[in-house]
C-alpha cells in the first residue's frame, strides 16, 4: 500500500474559505483521524479541531496538538482561552502550522472550562472578549471567528446578543458561529446543555437580518442536509455536530447538495479502502487501531451488515496486533451494494 501523506501543506492555508457547511469541533471526537476520515467523504466541508486550550498549547509540545494530515484542508483550529496575549501567541502558531482559520470557543459550558475562565462564561464579559479578538486579529493574517451561544443564564435577551456581536465585530471578528441555544452555567451538565435549552433559530436568522455585512453560521440540532438547506435560505452557513459524527455518510452528499459539485462520491467500501493506507502507516508507528476505527463505526448506519461491522471492530480493534487486516475483515462482513 502507498503511504498516506502526513506532511503539512502550507500552500493551502490562505485559500478562500466557504463556510456553507462545517463539522463542529467536538471534544474527544474530532481528532486528526476523525477529520481525515471525514475528508474522504467530503472535499469541501470545513473541518474543525477539538478545542485546544492556550495553556495546553503554550506549555507543551505544540506538534502534539497542532499536527494534522495535509488532506484535511480546509481546516480550522479552535482555541479556548481568555488572555489576549496567549490567544495571540496561539493564533500565530496556527498560522505557522498552516491552518485556514482560528476560532475562539465562547460556547462550552462545562465546569472545568468555567473554572479556567473561558468558554460560554465569557459571554458575560464582552469587553474582555473584544480584547481577545483584537489581539488575535492583529497577531496573524488568518480569519478569526467566534463560536458562541445565543445567551447564558439570565443574560439571554436578543438585545444583549446583538450588543455582544456588535462589540466583537468592531474588534475585528467578521464570522459568528451561533449555537441557537442558551447555556445554563449552573444546574445543567454539558450534555444537557446540548439538548435541554430550547432552540431559537429565529434569533440566529434575525442576527443575519440585522448584521447583513457579517457572516452568520447557524449551529445546534441540525440532523439532515434537508434541514441545512432550509437554514441556508436565512443564514450564510450551517455547522453540524453529533449527527455528522454518528451518521457520517451524510457528509458524502455535502459537496453535491450544498456546494454544487457534481463529482460522484465514493461508495462506503471505497472510502474504507482509501483509509487503509493511513491505517497501515499509523499502525506501523504503534498507533492503536482503535484510535482510528472508533470514528468510523457509524459509516454503514442503516445498511445491511452494519451491526456485524460495528461489533467486529468493537471486539477486535483494541486487541494487540490489530491492524489493516482487522479493518479489511470487518469490511468483508458488509455486502458491497453501493458501488
Amino acid at each position: 500500500m502507498r503511504a498516506a501523506d502526513n506532511s503539512i501543506d502550507r500552500s493551502c492555508r490562505h485559500l478562500p474559505l466557504i463556510r456553507r457547511l462545517s463539522v463542529a469541533p467536538m471534544l474527544d471526537w474530532t481528532d486528526r483521524y476523525c477529520r481525515y476520515f471525514h475528508r474522504l467523504l467530503t472535499r469541501r466541508t470545513l473541518l474543525y479541531t477539538e478545542m485546544v486550550t492556550t495553556g495546553a498549547l503554550l506549555h507543551n509540545d505544540p506538534a502534539r496538538f497542532l499536527d494534522f494530515f495535509a488532506p484535511e484542508h480546509p481546516l480550522a483550529l479552535q482555541l479556548g482561552g481568555s488572555h489576549p496575549e496567549n490567544l495571540a501567541a496561539c493564533s500565530r502558531l496556527a498560522e505557522e502550522w498552516g491552518y485556514d482559520e482560528v476560532n475562539l470557543n465562547l460556547g462550552c459550558p462545562s465546569d472545568r472550562v468555567q473554572s479556567g475562565m473561558f468558554g460560554a462564561c465569557l459571554m458575560a464579559r464582552p469587553d474582555q472578549v473584544a480584547e481577545c479578538i483584537s489581539a488575535m486579529t492583529e497577531s496573524c493574517t488568518l480569519p478569526i471567528t467566534a463560536k458562541h451561544r445565543i445567551g447564558i443564564d439570565e443574560l439571554d435577551s436578543y438585545d444583549l446578543l446583538t450588543a455582544f456581536v456588535e462589540k466583537l465585530a468592531n474588534a475585528g471578528c467578521k464570522t459568528f458561529i451561533v449555537h441557537a441555544r442558551k447555556a445554563w452555567l449552573q444546574g445543567l451538565s454539558p450534555r444537557e446543555n446540548r439538548d435541554v435549552p430550547p432552540l431559537h433559530y429565529d434569533r440566529v436568522y434575525r442576527l443575519k437580518q440585522d448584521f447583513p455585512h457579517l457572516e452568520i453560521i447557524l449551529n445546534g440540532g441540525v440532523k439532515s442536509l434537508d434541514e441545512a438547506l432550509g437554514h441556508l435560505e436565512q443564514v450564510d452557513g450551517v455547522m453540524i455536530g453529533r449527527e455528522a459524527y454518528q451518521n457520517p455518510w451524510m457528509l458524502a452528499e455535502v459537496d453535491r447538495r450544498i456546494y454544487g459539485d457534481d463529482r460522484q462520491p465514493a461508495s462506503r467500501h471505497q472510502v474504507i479502502e482509501q483509509l487503509l493506507p493511513l491505517v497501515e502507516q499509523e499502525c506501523s508507528k504503534a498507533v492503536p487501531l482503535k484510535r482510528i476505527t472508533r470514528h468510523i463505526l457509524g459509516l454503514f448506519h442503516g445498511q445491511p451488515g452494519a451491526k456485524k461491522w460495528r461489533r467486529y471492530l468493537s471486539e477486535n480493534a483494541h486487541l494487540p496486533g490489530a491492524g489493516p487486516e482487522t479493518l479489511e475483515t470487518a469490511l468483508g462482513l458488509v455486502p458491497r451494494i453501493d458501488d
